[in-house]
């Protein structure tokens, strides 16, 4: 059973580290900063590949450091992904993480993560995460390329149209809904 809460996280507030500076390191902070470019991001890697320096060169606030993990790397950080080769390295940050109250993803170990990191799509300021609650990736992949090319991109137009008309409704909260599910009735036929 799939007892997973989604949520949006404003993730600029949160000072997040990312352990591992191979290829897996560097899907993670793709992904973060691809839709939290603001994201103050501390990366430290034993090695960090090239094109991670490349990819993070437009990002100011994005901290690499090439040197070992050591557990003071934890302070101030409220976020932590476990992204390295090294099963027993990463097993060790989530353990400190977790003896600090800070949330944990431990890279292709669902059973020893707080969260995952979920295949989003994107149309405008419309935005769908999907999670397979750690079971498959690869599916959640694929569903992504089918929401991305199966919803319109006209959709932010009827997005941003929807906010304009919701801001002059007048009336108590079920008046709205009322008024705008009737609106929004013939998206879904």
């Amino acid at each position: 059973m799939n007892h997973l809460f989604p949520i949006f996280v404003k993730l600029e507030q949160f000072n997040v580290l990312v352990v591992g500076g191979g290829f897996v390191g560097h899907e993670k902070i793709t992904a973060l900063l691809s839709n939290s470019p603001k994201t103050p991001i501390t990366l430290i890697g034993r090695e960090i590949r090239p094109d991670i320096y490349d990819y993070v060169a437009d990002f100011p606030q994005v901290v690499l450091k090439q040197k070992i993990f050591e557990l003071n790397d934890l302070l101030g950080q409220q976020i932590v992904i476990a992204a390295t080769d090294d099963k027993k390295v990463n097993e060790d940050i989530r353990n400190a993480a977790k003896e600090r109250g800070i949330l944990v993803n431990v890279a292709d170990t669902p059973d020893l993560c707080d969260f995952y990191l979920s295949s989003i799509v994107q149309k405008g300021d419309l935005k769908i995460a999907i999670s397979s609650n750690g079971k498959s990736p690869t599916i959640t992949k694929r569903l992504k390329q089918v929401f991305q090319d199966t919803l319109p991109n006209e959709i932010d137009t009827i997005l941003q149209n929807m906010a304009a008309i919701r801001a002059k409704l007048k009336g108590d909260f079920a008046q709205k809904i009322k008024t705008l599910n009737q609106i929004t009735e013939n998206l879904v036929q």
